[in-house]
């Protein structure tokens, strides 16, 4: 081999780098150990939400200390995070959430919220759309304006030809100026949307976030991995930052309309307002849907508003409040919807003409230990357009009041605090309220003007985080228009932390089962195979931490499916070296011809790049994790390339240098699979029969039973909830039905304490409380089993204890991004399909050859979709189909192709080399060859894959089980499928050539 000494310092310099590389992480690991312990000893209790708060102060005080001193350079604690490897939510726990930023709202806003009914329809088919279209939502409007304006044009003075917009859209303008003008518009309150989000994200404290646009959708994608605090990261990154300045009315002036609505309620009902668990038919349709049906659909328990609202009646001077009410928090959307209902609003006085109630931002215990929240009465009027607004606001910050409470301090400019003075003036021994997203922060009582433009937000219950979290949206500034998630997935540091001790433990045992493997069947040669195994996954690892790579669950079955590529490279060298030993070649000679491109490298080379080309899809196409796997794989094959032909060759050329005694067999494997010679076409119509058998009771499987698609692919909510003790599936179904309308799905997930509970509980609806209000129903629901652990307890974010109650991870899908999911899956199965397709047709140039490939993959994949079909009511596991399971097919096709193109490099082979040989004797004989390759990759890395799916965690389990049948298929189609279908399809007169 030439340039050996080239290629033995690169190796040297390549694996020092990456032992630096490594090193930030190592050391990080260390600091935040340290972290712990100090949160240990400050808080001697389980409380984890004050051990997290003392770990974050340790580490912000270590922060820009020296932490590492290499001599030669130093470090802070700062660099090293920087530099340290990501791992991803499943590893480490966190929040990854797509944001859609309205469009809607944005062209609301550009037309001056205007009442034109054209504008409007428009506006709302193109909601209706865009729950079942890939389009975006503003090509929609313009599809439904148009096919229903007839002359109206988009720039009429009523809908965007308006003041603010005059110096872009003239009067007349043709639509397609204006089409442009608006998405220039959106655009940049899209960009605006994604700095202050940005902005908020720098200041939230948590180490590499990530924050970016995809495409031009009006979705910002953001990772903050670490972040244990779930509410406050979901307040900090919807918040609208709408800060107002409100009159309030007091509890006297409107708890004679609470009791006139209450009764109104109750005559709705027609019953007795006084009577208890009375029950009464032809309840209105509309009360059924607020208060909720009982098991009888004709009965309805009795239930008024004081049912859930708790009025605070004034009945002297000194009891006026700006708290006008209060109600459970679980019965917040019930008071709404009743306050909301035509008969009750009708009843408005003229003075509560334009009330609006508002709720506080944070609940408070009562006696009892139920949570109460604060229901103010804002003095709104006929625009909507509150006094004051938070454009004004100059500075904001958190501080400690007089009481040393915690406080948002905020500065106005001249003008504000102009308005301010006047509004403090006018309501002297009045209430004003400072609202933020429509939550009332504070409402206090005016003792007598401020001036000076200096104002706070000091509610009784806030925190110092909360407080430095409002300073950081108010100082960021206002989103341009309301961000939605549709996308969500959280997961808690305890099953984060739990996923990396399972998966490294079955890492750990995959790779010793494939080194002994190795040292077992190749002897010392093995031994030199395992050396250049530890050294590709060093090389792996390193170069995931130099680019700043995320590392994933999948990515770590990303990384274990290489090694077996990198094994299976091996095997390919040393079964075409024992080859020239049998032949009675030289050792020297017989590696030469091994490691040269007429022997082994051909068909390696051919094998990698196929896997290649579906990885590289798959990373295109793939979002989150799925990415991550596809990014392992693809640095895997390039690292075993290198190690397997380099790094191995090179230690077996030094053994031969020094005379040492070699040898590519043991007392164990040798003799096996020598001199075969199997008829394999023979049998092809036998194996044509079983294939058509399976893949017709698939078939009929899919169409009759189905497959079970999860949320990515259909929308809807997963949880992942763990109990103190063993739990029953269907019971818990059953009994949630009363809390959702339907049962949900339920399943055991790993443990028998363990569920994975998924729903489709309200979600089209949108609002900022609707994912609050459905996750509060899960707790009301799982009520019975989980005891007297709180709902904050329960929500997920905070370290929990192995056998406690709560959500361990959530995930939620909008069906609008669903589609969209689905649509990518499919892209990205077919474009990696054809890919191939076109790479073996350039590289063998016969279409014969590739049609073999493709219908074997087709023939790999339709047996896994049908084993999923016909299986996945009674495994034990999670079956979904879903962005992973198509991860998994994607690295099926390249398995599968990579066994083929080994075979068909080497019928090439001896159809070159045996001219006078029949073209099936010729098959046959290449087949027989390559079987000992084929079948030892392929135990190995059904091994290793074995192994990961018995000892991994509980969410690759689908995905791992995919894999070992489709690695197991592709293993049989290679010999019965691929090859005998390109012997079929292949010209007479080529055969006889």
């Amino acid at each position: 081999m030439q340039n050996k000494g080239l290629i033995k310092l690169f190796a040297i310099l390549f694996g020092l780098v990456s032992l630096y590389q490594l090193s930030f992480t190592y050391f990080a690991s260390k600091v935040e150990k340290d972290a712990a312990n100090y949160a240990t000893k400050m808080v001697p209790t389980n409380d984890a939400r004050e051990k997290a708060a003392f770990e974050r102060k340790y580490l912000d005080s270590v922060s820009n200390q020296e932490v590492v001193n290499l001599e030669v350079t130093k470090y802070t604690y700062d660099d090293i995070k920087e530099k340290e490897m990501n791992l991803g939510l499943d590893l480490k726990g966190g929040v990854n959430a797509i944001l859609q930023v309205s469009v809607k709202e944005v062209l609301k806003g550009l037309s001056n919220d205007s009442k034109n009914e054209i504008f409007n329809n428009a506006l709302n088919a193109a909601d209706q759309r865009l729950k079942s279209s890939n389009d975006t939502y503003l090509d929609l409007f313009f599809q439904e304006f148009e096919s229903t304006a007839g002359t109206t044009k988009l720039s009429d003075p009523t809908i965007f030809g308006t003041k603010s917009l005059r110096d872009k859209i003239k009067f007349d303008e043709a639509n397609q100026v204006v089409k442009e003008v608006l998405q220039a518009e959106i655009n940049s309150s899209i960009n605006t949307a994604f700095d202050v989000l940005r902005s908020r994200i720098d200041k939230f404290g948590v180490t590499q976030p990530n924050i970016q646009r995809i495409g031009n959708s009006g979705r910002i994608q953001i990772e903050l991995p670490g972040a244990k605090d779930i509410d406050r990261v979901t307040k900090l990154i919807t918040s609208k930052a709408e800060l107002q300045f409100w009159e309030v009315y007091s509890n006297a002036e409107v708890q004679n309309y609470f009791f006139s609505a209450n009764e109104k309620v109750a005559e709705l009902l027609k019953v007795d307002s006084v009577e208890e668990e009375t029950t009464v038919e032809d309840a209105t349709d509309e009360l059924d849907d607020i208060l909720g049906a009982s098991t009888d659909s004709t009965k309805v328990v009795q239930k008024d508003l004081f049912t859930y609202l708790f009025p605070n009646v004034a009945q002297n001077q000194q009891q006026l409040s700006s708290l006008v009410a209060q109600a459970k928090v679980l019965d917040t959307a019930q008071v709404n919807k009743l306050l909301n209902l035509k008969e009750v609003t009708d009843l408005l006085p003229t003075a509560l003409k334009h009330v609006k109630f508002l709720w506080d931002y944070k609940p408070t215990k009562s006696n009892d230990g139920t949570e109460l929240i604060a229901l103010y009465a804002i003095k709104s009027n006929k625009n909507g357009k509150a006094p004051i607004e938070g454009d004004v606001i100059l500075d904001a910050s958190q501080e400690f009041s007089q009481l040393n409470k915690p406080e948002v301090s905020m500065t106005m400019n001249s003008y504000g605090a102009k308005l301010w003075e006047k509004m403090t003036t006018e309501n002297a021994g009045k209430f004003v309220a400072v609202v933020l997203d429509d939550y009332v922060y504070t409402a206090p009582s005016v003792n007598q003007p401020i001036t000076g433009g200096r104002t706070s937000i000091s509610g009784g219950l806030m925190t110092v985080s909360e407080a430095k979290d409002i300073a950081t949206v108010l100082k960021a500034g206002k989103l341009p228009a309301t961000a939605r998630i549709i996308e969500a997935e959280v997961v808690g540091p305890s099953l984060g932390k739990e996923a990396i001790d399972s998966s490294f433990l079955s890492f750990g045992l995959a790779i010793l089962l494939v080194l002994l493997w190795m040292t077992l069947y190749y002897g010392k040669a093995g031994l030199y195979a395992d050396i250049a195994l530890a050294v590709n996954i060093l090389f792996i690892f390193g170069i995931l931490a130099s680019f700043n790579a995320v590392l994933t669950l999948p990515g770590i079955a990303g990384i274990i499916l290489t090694i077996g590529m990198s094994v299976d490279a091996n095997v390919i060298i040393f079964e075409r070296i024992k080859e020239g030993l049998f032949k009675k070649k030289g050792l020297k000679q017989s590696v030469e011809e091994g490691f040269s491109v007429k022997g082994a490298l051909s068909a390696i080379i051919d094998a990698n790049i196929t896997t290649l080309l579906t990885g590289i899809i798959l990373y295109v196409f793939g979002t989150g994790p799925i990415k991550g796997f596809a990014l392992t794989l693809m640095i895997g094959i390039g690292t075993s390339l290198f190690t397997a032909v380099f790094i191995t060759r090179i230690l077996i050329d030094g053994a031969i240098r020094k005379g040492s005694k070699l040898t590519f067999n043991t007392s164990i494997s040798k003799g096996w699979f020598q001199n075969l010679n199997i008829e394999f076409l023979r049998k092809r119509k036998l194996a044509y029969i079983i294939s058509g058998a399976i893949i017709v009771a698939g078939i009929v499987s899919i169409f009759s039973i189905g497959l079970k698609q999860g949320v990515d692919f259909k929308g809807g909510r997963s949880f992942t909830v763990r109990f103190d003790k063993s739990m029953n599936a269907t019971e818990v179904a059953e009994t949630l039905k009363g809390a959702f309308g339907t049962a949900p799905e339920v399943k055991t997930y790993g443990l028998d304490n363990q569920l994975k509970i998924t729903t489709v509980f309200r979600i089209d609806e949108e609002g900022p409380t609707v994912d609050e209000e459905v996750q509060n129903a899960l707790f009301t629901g799982l009520k019975p089993y989980i005891g007297d652990t709180s709902y904050n307890d329960f929500k997920p974010g905070f370290e929990k204890a192995k056998n406690a109650n709560g959500i361990m991870s959530y995930r939620k899908v909008d069906p609008t991004i669903a589609d969209d999911i689905k649509t990518s899956a499919l892209w990205a199965v077919f474009g990696s399909l054809f890919v191939v397709f076109l790479y073996i047709l350039l590289r063998f140039r016969k279409v014969s050859y590739s049609i073999g490939a493709v219908v074997a993959v087709f023939h790999d994949v339709l047996i896994v979709l049908g084993v999923f079909s016909i299986t996945y009511n009674f495994m034990p596991f999670d079956m979904e189909i879903g962005q992973s399971f198509i991860a998994a097919i994607l690295t099926v096709v390249g398995y599968s192709l990579n066994d083929t193109v080994v075979i068909f490099d080497r019928i090439r082979e001896f159809a070159g080399v045996n001219t006078t040989w029949k073209y099936s004797q010729v098959v046959d004989k290449a087949l027989s060859s390559t079987l000992g390759r084929t079948i030892n990759t392929s135990l190995t890395t059904l091994l290793v894959m074995i192994v990961i799916f018995l000892f991994g965690g509980d969410s690759i389990k689908g995905f791992m089980f995919a894999l070992i049948v489709g690695v197991a298929v592709g293993t049989y189609s290679s010999l019965f499928v691929a090859t005998p279908i390109m012997y079929d399809t292949t010209k007479e007169e080529e055969k006889n050539k």
